[in-house]
C-alpha cells in the first residue's frame, strides 16, 4: 500500500519563464544567444539557441550593428522556441532597453535584470523596481510591471525566492558553450 502524500509545490500552475542571453562571438563577426525556459522551480523545460553573423561594418555604425544583430537573433529564438513562457527575463548588461521597447513587440511582460548597485540605462517606457528578495537586483519591466496578483508577478517572485533570477543565465551560457564548443569574448 503506498504512503499517502500531497505535493505542496504549486509552482506548476504559475508557468515558465524564458531567460534570454545574448553574447558576441569571440571572432567579433556575430552574436550567439539562447532562450532557456525553466519552470518556477528552475527545472529546465526548453533550450533554443542560434547564431547570427553581423553585416560588414564599413557602412554601419557599431551600435547599429549590435542592435540589428540582437533583433535578428532574438526574433529567430522566439520564432523557433516550442514553449511559451509567461515572461521573458534578460540581463540588462547584455540586452539594451531598445530591443523590447522599440524593436520587438511582445505579448508578455519583459524584465531586464540588473545588479542592485549597477547604473543601467533605462528607457522611459520601462518601470524600475527592486526585487526585494534573495537576489539583490533591479527589475526593469516593459511595458509595465505585472499586477501584484498576476501569474507573471508570482512567477518572478518565486524565482527570486529560490535565488533563480540570475543563475539560469549561467546555465544558458554553459549550454551555448556545450553546443558550440568555443569560448566567447565579452561585449562592452
Amino acid at each position: 500500500m503506498p504512503i499517502p502524500f500531497r505535493d505542496t509545490d504549486e509552482s506548476a500552475e504559475i508557468g515558465a519563464a524564458g531567460f534570454l542571453t545574448i553574447r558576441p562571438l569571440a571572432s567579433g563577426d556575430g552574436y550567439e544567444g539562447a532562450l532557456f525556459i525553466v519552470n518556477a522551480r528552475g527545472e529546465p523545460l526548453e533550450f533554443t539557441y542560434n547564431r547570427v553573423q553581423t553585416p560588414h561594418p564599413f557602412l554601419w555604425r557599431k551600435e547599429d550593428i549590435r542592435r540589428h544583430a540582437h533583433r535578428r537573433l532574438t526574433a529567430s529564438l522566439l520564432s523557433t522556441c516550442p514553449a511559451i513562457p509567461k515572461a521573458i527575463l534578460c540581463l540588462a548588461e547584455e540586452v539594451g532597453s531598445d530591443l523590447f521597447c522599440q524593436d520587438i513587440e511582445m505579448s508578455m511582460p519583459v524584465c531586464r535584470i540588473g545588479p542592485g548597485s549597477a547604473v543601467i540605462s533605462v528607457a522611459a517606457a520601462e518601470t524600475q523596481e527592486a526585487s526585494g528578495e534573495k537576489d539583490s537586483v533591479n527589475l526593469f519591466w516593459f511595458p509595465r510591471p505585472p499586477d501584484d496578483s498576476a501569474v507573471e508577478r508570482r512567477l518572478v517572485q518565486e524565482l527570486s525566492r529560490r535565488g533563480l533570477l540570475i543563475e539560469p543565465f549561467e546555465r544558458a551560457k554553459k549550454g551555448l558553450d556545450e553546443v558550440y564548443g568555443v569560448s566567447v569574448g565579452t561585449e562592452t
